[in-house]
């Protein structure tokens, strides 16, 4: 089965740095194959006979041995990536005018509720939930009204993992 394994947190800020040939090689002595890494930000695509919970299990207790840190991760299935981008409308873009990101979400919080809990002020941004992520749209004027820089303040923040469009498409292949 194809898999994507997202990791919250690694070369952020200077912070968990994690070289990505390193993370490949990490994956590739765990057997799994056709091991490739997407940007610096922790996106690995592979593929495994195992179940989803026998790769999270794998990795999260392979990693935490390997770099001496624990980092929050996301395992998902090609199928899961591609329901997720499927759901983002296809005119929501990242260019001069608008801004599109998508929340992959842990399960602890993975409700179509959590949108009600989030920071941002509704009437700038375009929020939508779909299993296993929450998916938004802001055009870029509006980005200081949204209250969107409040939820890296916010307590869900730690239980997402957010990538931009682009990646979130690519990802989905």
């Amino acid at each position: 089965m194809k898999y994507i394994a997202l990791f919250r947190g690694i070369n952020v800020g200077g912070n968990r740095k994690v070289e990505m040939k390193k993370l490949k090689g990490l994956f590739e002595s765990l057997g799994y194959t056709e091991v490739s890494t997407y940007i610096n930000s922790g996106n690995i695509l592979f593929e495994s006979d195992l179940d989803t919970k026998s790769v999270l299990t794998k990795i999260t207790k392979t990693f935490e041995k390997t770099f001496d840190f624990e980092i929050p991760t996301l395992v998902k299935t090609e199928k899961e990536m591609k329901k997720i981008a499927d759901a983002i409308p296809k005119d929501w873009q990242n260019d001069p005018t608008q801004r599109t990101d998508i929340a992959y979400l842990f399960p602890e919080i993975d409700s179509k509720k959590i949108i009600e809990e989030l920071p941002f002020k509704k009437e700038f941004v375009d929020v939508r939930y779909t299993k296993g992520a929450i998916i938004w749209n802001i055009k870029k004027v509006n980005v200081n009204k949204s209250n969107l820089a409040k939820l890296i303040s916010h307590k869900l923040y730690k239980s997402m993992t957010i990538r931009n469009v682009n990646t979130a498409r690519f990802l989905a292949g």
